[in-house]
């Protein structure tokens, strides 16, 4: 990031034709591009007003809706001016090439504007990070988890659990260098601990939620699986409502992994069409078999498709966990009997739970197997509380944090120093910290004064 006093110029809404277009100006010299501009009167603050543009020699530019936002009440902190003008594109060229010439701003660096924000202190990180999903959120699951991030849910859960961290320190360190002051409770080490038991299973539960929540981000990832002409790229092409992948009547067809990508239950949903489970006439299908158990095992759903006429399905769709040609089946496994409209009667097992009948030729029986579907991606991903780890970022510290704790936890169990269990506490708060962006020294300081009226 170049220099922060700088002020940055930049398009904030969408690139390409569109009605309006904004450009956003922020920093010390906010009010002086303004008046680059035009030389009337900047607006009232927060007041949008109608103002003529002129480049530096004076030529028109565009009329637009101006708004002055001076500091610290403005989305960085800083004083900020936003153009609403027309949205063509040789518009946007003219104001963005007109400010920079003006010498009183440059180019804003990607991310700059919600950098200034955290670092005015108007966020925390992981709000910042929710912007970024918020804008980038293409299904209304996607939407709900980044709104209930930026509102800081998540922020107040972390800053909670370093809070607690936090108060067992300083009762540790309380302990340690002032052990004869007399308004020093006794058996601190196992009252200062005894939260952090509990600080322990929360961490370990919200590592356990990053898989649902990665499936919110990313998609929730189900798995075609079974055996060659079982129909399983026609029943993609079904889902997927377009011919996503080729339907051949000879086996081996699908060698490759093909993906489409659906919503499901306002959530992104990712489908895969795998070749066909059997042994491998050839090194190449061999290799698709082998992606296609590896898509197995790291699906959220599969769904075993088998074809309907054929006699033995019963053994290949009967519940419980077992080897078959179709791989291993387990519980949670949706089973579909594909090509109904071969066959006269319904075959065994029909209506059993999870069990789908259904013709991916005619479309018949699809409705229920796509409401079991949707039903199946709301109940994993739905959820009442609020999303904690979502990125990458937030499980490595987390997982930091929680190694941590449990050293902390074990030290103090088989007697080790205060010292050294104070270490791994003022780790793991470190490590929560991280997430939030608000580590503080000063923090630990300010607590044992307050709480053990140390120094009055």
């Amino acid at each position: 990031m170049r220099g922060t006093t700088d002020t940055i110029i930049a398009l904030a809404s969408g690139s390409g034709r569109a009605g309006v277009a904004v450009v956003r100006v922020s920093g010390p010299a906010a009010a002086g591009v303004l008046g680059h501009f035009s030389k009337r009167k900047a607006p009232d603050p927060r007041m949008a007003a109608v103002r003529e543009l002129h480049d530096e020699a004076g030529e028109f530019i565009d009329e637009a809706v101006v708004l002055w936002m001076p500091g610290p009440n403005s989305y960085t902190g800083e004083d900020v001016v936003e153009f609403h003008v027309h949205g063509g594109p040789a518009i946007i060229e003219a104001v963005l090439a007109s400010a920079v010439k003006s010498r009183l701003c440059r180019i804003a660096d990607p991310g700059e504007f919600t950098r200034r924000a955290f670092d005015a202190g108007r966020m925390d990180l992981t709000q910042a990070e929710a912007i970024a999903d918020l804008i980038d959120a293409e299904t209304d699951g996607q939407r709900r988890q980044a709104g209930r991030l930026y509102q800081g849910e998540a922020a107040r859960a972390f800053e909670g659990w370093r809070g607690l961290l936090m108060s067992a320190m300083a009762a540790l360190e309380a302990s340690i260098d002032f052990p004869d002051e007399a308004d020093i409770p006794g058996e601190i080490n196992l009252t200062a601990l005894e939260p952090i038991e509990a600080l322990a299973a929360d961490l370990e539960a919200a590592l356990g939620d990053a898989g649902r929540l990665k499936s919110v981000r990313e998609g929730f990832r189900i798995a075609i699986l079974g055996p060659p002409n079982a129909g399983k790229s026609s029943l993609m092409n079904r889902l997927a409502r377009r011919e996503a992948a080729i339907v051949s009547p000879i086996a081996g067809t699908t060698r490759d992994v093909v993906e489409v990508r659906l919503v499901l239950a306002g959530y992104p949903v990712w489908v895969a069409d795998t070749a066909g489970l059997r042994e491998a006439s050839d090194a190449i299908e061999a290799e698709g078999v082998r992606r296609a158990l590896a898509r197995a095992e790291e699906a959220d759903l599969r769904i075993w498709v088998s074809d309907a006429s054929d006699g033995d399905v019963s053994r290949e769709t009967s519940g419980g966990p077992k080897r078959s040609r179709l791989g291993d089946v387990r519980p949670g496994d949706l089973k579909v009997l594909n090509k109904a409209d071969l066959i006269g009667s319904a075959p065994p097992l029909a209506g059993s739970e999870d069990v789908f009948v259904v013709s991916a030729q005619t479309g018949a029986g699809l409705d229920g197997l796509e409401r079991r579907l949707a039903q199946v991606v709301r109940e994993r991903l739905d959820a009442d509380e609020a999303p904690l780890v979502t990125r990458a970022r937030h499980r490595d510290l987390v997982e930091e944090a929680l190694a941590a704790v449990e050293r902390a936890l074990e030290a103090a169990r088989i007697g080790i120093g205060a010292e050294l269990v104070s270490e791994d506490l003022r780790l793991a708060a470190r490590a929560l910290g991280r997430i939030t962006g608000s580590i503080d020294a000063e923090d630990l300081l300010d607590r044992i004064f307050s709480q053990f009226c140390v120094g009055k």
